[in-house]
């Protein structure tokens, strides 16, 4: 009876000694855990794992393994609550750490403060249970080694049991702060010893400008969060634009404007982002409050008024017999003038010349392109704009050439691609003055800046060159090719047989209009010129033959040679 007793009051000494050991924090404490599930593109399930909120608006962290991969994830708390992961904050797979924030639906949740330093070896440390746990009591051990990472973070080893099922679960000092994520063991010992990464680590993980770089942050799908300065997040914003569907993006522009409300840049890219993916009358009224919010809060009026007008004259461009309310050509050349009486920059005048242009005052937008021309901002495009204002205002052709020749000098040597539209609208100018050799040498600068990879009309316009220029060998050249590639082209054997004629190679015009003529019967030029060929070769029958078929077919120039040579 007395080791009875005995043994009954040593049991309840030992369960109040346990229970005195189990911190008071340890209960609100266990709530701050939850699980996580992950989802792939098609909906399934791809893993579970464990995280726990570090700050009371939903920031978390967990390891990187369990959302490599996934396209959606959630958490579910100890009550059974379940919130979406609202975006990624920062992950390294070598360490296999993430943080991310949860989108709660309460104000506030628990959560566990990150420890300020580390633990000394030997402390007394605490490994909090899986949301899930049936068993919802915490684990005890002891820091036995704390090695250095990165910076002044450490990699710790712990004298305690580690289950699968609570990798990454928080180890917390007796103060209830949390050090480190539990990580699974590669070794043998697991009943005795675990390993944590440090929290301050995962916690010091962050989105720069270039993490779309970052194969880590690539092979999740879930959306990134902004980083944290606004220079750094409208490089994140362009990078963002380039790898992410219209519809992601759209996400990324809202969450920018949200965290930077005060930005004009995020509703003038929200805005060009919303007008290049829809134009209907909802998506123009977000388009035009973008503009006018941005107009708001800009410090620098001069370029949101820019970035306004542009967007008006661009939206005209494509829709120019039905503008949206007011935006009209006169609304955007008064934004643009009065983007340049506060900041009278010479991209601000090439626009002006732009709308003035598109308003046919091409006087006024010669003068606009004319200021850009004698300003740094002088280039190709400019100058070239001058041009076409000039032509459009029947200037002298030694005018429009004067300014044509001003665009090529400002193209880099070797031409590019980028000079190729110069060269060949020069060289069309060029052969509408007369000037057939010049215009040849451009067809040809062309042909080289764009490494010859031309199509059948380009050699048709340099034929009509080679032939005013009595390059007779080289139009022949040049129509070879055309044909080739587009044989099916009438026009292009016309030509051919036309240039044959004209050097007295009859016999070979003949030829190719019976080619020509196989491919189209009802081809009534080419019985004419048929009929020419024959007319050469002194074979009247057979000229007069082509000629009546020509004006059987309806060739309103060939009652002229029938009178000429068949009466």
């Amino acid at each position: 009876m007395y080791r009875r007793l005995l043994l009954c009051l040593s049991l309840c000494w030992l369960a109040q000694w346990g229970m005195g050991q189990t911190p008071k924090w340890v209960e609100k404490a266990k709530r701050a855990v939850f699980s996580v599930v992950t989802f792939d593109k098609d909906g399934q399930r791809l893993n579970t794992g464990n995280g726990f909120f570090v700050t009371p608006d939903g920031v978390a962290i967990s390891d990187y393994t369990v959302f490599k991969g996934a396209q959606r994830a959630v958490v579910v708390n100890s009550e059974g609550e379940q919130m979406a992961v609202k975006h990624i904050m920062g992950a390294d797979d070598m360490y296999d750490v993430i943080k991310f924030r949860v989108d709660i639906t309460s104000k506030k949740v628990d959560f566990l403060p990150v420890a300020s330093g580390a633990p000394a070896v030997g402390a007394q440390v605490y490994l909090l249970p899986y949301s899930t746990q049936k068993d919802r009591s915490c684990t005890a051990g002891k820091v036995t080694a704390a090695d250095k990472m990165e910076g002044d973070y450490f990699y710790y080893t712990l004298q305690m049991e580690l289950k699968d099922k609570m990798v990454s679960c928080p180890l917390t000092t007796a103060e209830g702060e949390v050090f480190g994520l539990a990580q699974k063991s590669s070794g043998q010992d697991t009943a005795t010893v675990c390993y944590a990464v440090d929290a301050r680590y995962a916690m010091a993980q962050t989105i720069s400008a270039l993490s779309y770089a970052d194969m880590a942050l690539t092979d999740i799908g879930i959306k990134k969060a902004l980083p944290d300065t606004e220079d750094q997040a409208l490089v994140f914003l362009y990078m963002a634009s380039t790898q992410l569907s219209p519809q992601k993006y759209a996400q990324v522009l809202d969450d920018y404007v949200a965290q930077y409300p005060g930005s004009a840049d995020g509703y003038l890219r929200r805005a060009a982002h919303l007008i290049a993916t829809s134009q209907d009358e909802a998506t123009m009224q977000r388009v035009e409050d973008d503009l006018n919010q941005a107009l708001q809060v800009a410090t620098k009026k001069d370029d949101v008024l820019y970035n306004r007008a542009k967007t008006i004259y661009s939206y005209l461009l494509t829709n120019p017999t039905t503008p949206y309310k007011d935006w009209t050509a006169d609304k955007a050349l008064a934004d643009i003038r009065e983007a340049l009486s506060l900041q009278p920059q010479p991209i601000y005048r090439q626009l002006e010349g732009d709308i003035l242009y598109f308003m046919q005052n091409y006087g006024e937008a010669f003068e606009a392109y004319d200021a850009v021309n004698r300003s740094s901002l002088a280039s190709p495009a400019s100058f070239f704009s001058a041009a076409q204002a000039k032509e459009m205002q029947k200037a002298p052709a030694a005018e429009v050439l004067a300014l044509m020749d001003s665009c090529v000098v400002h193209c880099s040597k070797p031409y590019t691609d980028a000079a190729a539209p110069y060269l060949l609208a020069r060289a069309q100018m060029l052969f509408n003055a007369g000037e057939a050799r010049k215009s040849m040498l451009d067809y040809d600068a062309y042909f080289d800046a764009v490494n010859g990879n031309v199509n059948d009309a380009f050699y048709y316009y340099r034929e009509q060159a080679a032939m005013q220029a009595r390059q007779y060998q080289r139009a022949l050249d040049d129509l070879a090719k055309a044909i080739e590639l587009s044989p099916e082209e009438m026009l292009y054997r016309a030509e051919l047989a036309a240039v044959n004629i004209r050097v007295g190679r009859s016999e070979e015009a003949v030829k190719v209009l019976q080619e020509a003529l196989k491919l189209d019967p009802q081809y009534a030029e080419g019985y004419r010129l048929m009929g020419q060929a024959y007319v050469q070769l002194k074979q009247k029958d057979e000229a007069c033959s082509a000629f009546a078929k020509a004006k059987e077919l309806g060739d309103p120039n060939v009652d002229a040679l029938i009178e000429k040579y068949c009466q």
